[in-house]
C-alpha cells in the first residue's frame, strides 16, 4: 500500500502570476464600439445609416467652407474666384460684419458702447446665474439696467441717474409700508417712483449735456444687438412678471384670479406675430394725438406679456405639482402669504420649473426675428432687406443665413447648458 505522504511535490509556485490582459473585445474601444454602436443587428444597421448621413453631409459642406472666398467685394469677384468650383462666398460676412451686428444706421465709431454694454451684461449676470460670486456683485447687478441704456441709447447721464433715484425711492416707500400692507407698500412704492420720475424730468432739463454720449434714436437699432435687447430684456422682465400671474392665478380673490385668467388665455391664444402688428399700427391709434411711444419700447411690451403668459403657465405647474403640506407647513410656522410664498412655495415650484422656463426664454429669443415682419432691421431684417436687396450680395444666401443660425445657436446652447448646470446644482429631480 502507497503511503500518499510520501509523495514529494516537484515544484510549488510561491508568486502570484501577472494578471493578463483582457480580451480585446472586453475592453477599449472595441468594447466601447460594441456596447454603443453595434450592440445588436438593428442597431448596426442604423450605426451605419447614420454615418453614411454625416458622410454625405460633410463631403457636401467640407468642401463649402475650406474653399471659401473672403475677401472679395462682391459676389461677381467672388464667382470669379471660385471659377466654377464648390465653395462659400463669405466674404458677405467680412463686407456687411457691422450692419449685421449693429444695424445699418448706428454710428460707425460708437460701436464700442453695445459691444461694452454686453461684456458687462455678464459681469452683472453672474451674481444672479451663480451663487459662487460675490454678493457686492449684486451693486453692479442693479446699477447695469441704468448704464447699459446709457451706453446704447446715448444722452446725458443724468437720465438714468433721475431713473435710478426714483426706483430706491420707491424701494424705500415700499419696505416701510410692507409690513402693515403689501397692496399699500406696493401702492405708495409706485408713487413715490413717479413722482420722483417727474421731479427729475425738471433736475436732468437743466443737466443736459453733462457726460452726454451721441444720442442714438430707436429707429437706428438694428442687427443682432437688436435681438439681443430685445431678448435680455423681455426674458428678465417676463419672469417677475410671470410668477406674479401665477400667483394671482391662484388667488383666493376671485376678481385678481379673473383678471389673471383672462390676461393669460387671451394671450396664449393670439399669436406673437398679432401683437407685434398690433404694437406697431394699432396702438398708435389708442394713444393721444401728438403721443410718441417708442417702437422697441411697444414691441418690448408686447413680447414680455406674450412670454409671462406662458412662463405663467409653467410655474403654475410648479406651484401645483408641491404637495399641501408645504402649504400648511408655512401656516404652521406662522408665516403670512408673502413669507411663505418667498420662503418655502416659490423656491421648490421655481426649481421644478426651470426646464419649462428655460423652454420659454430659448423660443422667445428665436421669436425676437418675428420684428423683422413689422419694419424692424433686426439680423433677419437685415438679411431680407439692405443685405440681400443690394446689387453687390443680392444672391448670397446660405453664407448670410448659415451665419444667423450660428449665432442664435451659440446664445440659445448657452441657454440649455447653463439650464442643465442648475438642475444638477439644486438637484431638481428630488433625489
Amino acid at each position: 500500500m502507497t503511503d500518499v505522504n510520501s509523495h514529494n511535490v516537484a515544484f510549488v509556485r510561491e508568486d502570484q502570476l501577472p494578471q493578463l490582459p483582457p480580451p480585446l473585445a472586453a475592453s477599449g474601444l472595441v468594447k466601447w464600439l460594441r456596447e454603443n454602436l453595434f450592440s445588436s443587428i438593428p442597431y448596426s444597421i442604423l450605426t451605419l445609416a447614420a454615418l453614411y448621413a454625416v458622410y454625405s453631409i460633410l463631403a457636401g459642406v467640407l468642401p463649402w467652407l475650406l474653399n471659401g472666398v473672403w475677401t472679395t467685394d462682391n459676389i461677381r469677384e467672388c464667382r470669379d474666384v471660385l471659377d466654377g468650383a464648390t465653395g462659400g462666398c463669405f466674404s458677405v460676412l467680412t463686407d456687411r460684419w457691422s450692419q449685421l451686428l449693429f444695424g445699418i444706421a448706428y454710428p460707425n465709431d460708437q460701436y464700442w458702447r453695445p459691444t461694452l454694454a454686453f461684456v458687462l451684461l455678464f459681469v452683472a449676470a453672474a451674481p444672479v446665474l451663480f451663487n459662487t460670486m460675490p454678493r457686492a456683485l449684486f451693486i453692479v447687478t442693479g446699477l447695469y439696467p441704468f448704464l447699459a441704456f446709457w451706453l446704447i441709447w446715448g444722452g446725458s447721464i443724468a437720465i438714468p441717474i433721475m431713473a435710478l433715484v426714483g426706483f430706491i425711492v420707491g424701494y424705500l416707500v415700499y419696505s416701510r409700508f410692507v409690513a402693515d400692507s403689501f397692496a399699500m407698500g406696493f401702492i405708495g412704492g409706485v408713487v413715490a417712483a413717479l413722482v420722483t420720475w417727474w421731479i427729475g424730468g425738471f433736475v436732468t432739463a437743466s443737466m443736459e449735456g453733462v457726460l452726454a454720449l451721441e444720442t442714438v434714436p430707436s429707429r437706428d437699432m438694428g442687427g443682432f444687438m437688436l435681438n439681443m435687447i430685445l431678448g435680455v430684456v423681455c426674458v428678465s422682465l417676463s419672469l417677475p412678471l410671470g410668477i406674479v400671474l401665477a400667483l394671482g392665478r391662484q388667488s383666493s380673490m376671485p376678481i385678481i384670479k379673473w383678471i389673471c385668467v383672462v390676461f393669460i388665455e387671451f394671450i396664449r391664444g393670439v399669436p406673437l406675430i398679432t401683437l407685434l402688428f398690433v404694437a406697431n399700427v394699432v396702438l398708435a391709434y389708442f394713444l393721444p394725438p401728438g403721443t410718441n411711444f417708442d417702437l422697441i419700447l411697444r414691441v418690448i411690451i408686447m413680447i414680455t406679456m406674450f412670454s409671462a403668459a406662458y412662463i405663467a403657465e409653467v410655474i403654475r405647474g410648479g406651484l401645483a405639482a408641491l404637495p399641501r403640506g408645504q402649504y400648511e407647513a408655512g401656516d404652521s410656522l406662522g408665516l403670512d402669504y408673502a413669507q411663505s410664498m418667498r420662503l418655502i412655495i416659490l423656491p421648490q415650484a421655481l426649481k421644478i420649473s426651470i426646464p419649462g422656463i428655460v423652454n420659454v426664454a430659448v423660443g422667445l429669443f428665436k421669436d425676437t426675428t418675428l420684428v423683422s415682419v413689422i419694419s424692424m432691421f433686426d439680423l433677419v431684417g437685415m438679411i431680407r432687406g439692405p443685405i440681400l436687396a443690394s446689387t453687390d450680395w443680392n444672391g448670397v444666401y446660405w453664407e448670410l443665413w448659415a451665419f444667423a443660425a450660428f449665432l442664435f445657436f451659440i446664445v440659445c446652447y448657452g441657454i440649455s447648458q447653463y439650464s442643465q448646470w442648475l438642475e444638477r446644482q439644486l438637484a431638481t429631480d428630488h433625489r
